[in-house]
């Protein structure tokens, strides 16, 4: 019995094997027809729509990237494809062309770029720009070394989206313009300082600076003097100076009046506090209006020659609580 069943099984297993043998070759039989006449491609879309066959989907992203950046300027620090393809494998006849060009050129148009540069900044004002961190500490560093003094200079890493935004110069054109910032810069803080201590030298009354002279000019009649054109003693002093010369408030302070006044033609009189007042005679042109600050230097009118005048000049008086008193003690001295 034991002899017959395994002669059975002998049979059987045989048999298996025969069939097994013949179901892998008609397998690798239809491998082979389907390897022959059809080829594995990816079937890419963007939202939708389908844009083609290709290859490698893999390769794909890194070709996009690759295209854009031989075309693009070295200062691209990323590059992102805005919507990702969608892939599907499929099967198909191996006469089909695959057209990864175009749809590594329809995918490159929805890409997005960031740029970055450098900006160099000289007391945290922009003075240039430059392609890399390299180029901009070799700069500061170069600059630096021959001024041989402290300077604020620092580096500011930019990016952008817009290309036209990038307007990096060469390495020498740049340090030439900050070179030239720098020398601009320090003939500005020397002449601030100039004019500090010019105005530290100025006068004061009653704690108000008089920080500048109206106008240049000639003296041509004093405080106190009689005259036959006056009913009067002069309550203030003439400045002789071409029409139309600028005129600059003393002190800041509100204009209190800006018209035209008898004798006085057009008046302006400023009020600067501490009862402080300050008139300007005679003006051929008045810039300012009543209520308006102003601030020291600032022009409020034009020399002219209105009112009772035999010539162009500044009516220069300064009142101390409503009183009139000599200017040349304290300006034109």
């Amino acid at each position: 019995m034991d002899f017959i069943l395994k002669r059975k099984l002998k049979y059987y297993t045989k048999e298996i094997f025969k069939y097994f043998n013949i179901a892998v070759l008609a397998f690798g039989l239809i491998i082979t027809m389907v390897i022959t006449k059809y080829k594995p491609v990816y079937k890419v879309s963007i939202s939708g729509k389908e844009l083609g066959y290709i290859q490698n989907k893999d390769a794909l992203e890194e070709t996009v990237k690759e295209s854009v950046m031989e075309k693009a300027d070295k200062n691209v620090d990323t590059i992102d494809i805005t919507t990702q393809p969608e892939y599907e494998l499929k099967f198909v006849d191996r006469a089909i062309e695959t057209k990864e060009e175009e749809v590594v050129a329809t995918v490159k148009q929805d890409v997005a770029i960031t740029y970055k540069y450098y900006e160099i900044a000289l007391n945290n004002e922009t003075v240039d720009s430059v392609d890399t961190l390299e180029e901009a500490e070799e700069l500061i560093n170069k600059v630096k070394e021959e001024k041989q003094e402290e300077l604020d200079l620092s580096i500011i890493e930019k990016y952008t989206e817009k290309e036209e935004e990038v307007k990096t110069t060469e390495l020498e054109v740049a340090k030439s313009d900050i070179q030239t910032k720098i020398a601009e810069k320090l003939e500005k803080i020397e002449k601030q300082k100039e004019e500090e201590e010019r105005i530290n030298n100025m006068p004061e009354i009653k704690g108000i600076k008089l920080a500048y002279m109206p106008v240049a000019g000639t003296i041509t009649s004093r405080y106190g003097v009689s005259s036959r054109i006056r009913k009067s003693t002069h309550t203030g002093l003439d400045i002789a100076t071409p029409t139309g010369t600028p005129i600059q408030v003393v002190a800041s302070g509100t204009v209190t009046a800006a018209s035209y006044s008898g004798a006085y033609g057009n008046l302006v009189k400023v009020e600067h506090g501490n009862g402080l007042e300050t008139w300007y005679a005679h003006t051929s042109k008045m810039y300012v209006k009543v209520g308006q600050k102003v601030e020291a230097g600032e022009v409020i009118a034009a020399v002219g020659s209105t009112g009772n005048s035999t010539g162009s000049h500044l009516h220069l008086e300064i009142r101390i609580d409503g009183e009139h008193v000599n200017p040349q003690n304290y300006l034109y001295k």
